[in-house]
């Protein structure tokens, strides 16, 4: 997998959710409008500060997440 780079923590902005490049716009949020069905030029459009590099590490992220695996240690 590539290096997120842009996908940021900060336990001070947006409660330490997964943000995009240390902004208030959540993985979840980008995820969210492309799940709604919002194309990436429409979201670029809603969030003009955000880059297309940002909504597909974003979608990577969350692929990423969703094939985590959590083992019980006990």
């Amino acid at each position: 997998m590539n290096e997120l780079t842009r996908i940021t923590f900060d336990p001070q902005i947006m409660g330490g959710k997964p943000i995009i490049r240390g902004m208030r716009v959540t993985v979840g949020t980008v995820v969210g409008l492309v799940a709604s069905g919002h194309t990436t030029a429409e979201i670029l459009a809603l969030y003009p500060y955000l880059e297309e590099e940002d909504v597909t590490q974003a979608l990577t992220y969350a692929a990423w997440r969703v094939e985590e695996v959590e083992v019980p240690l006990a």
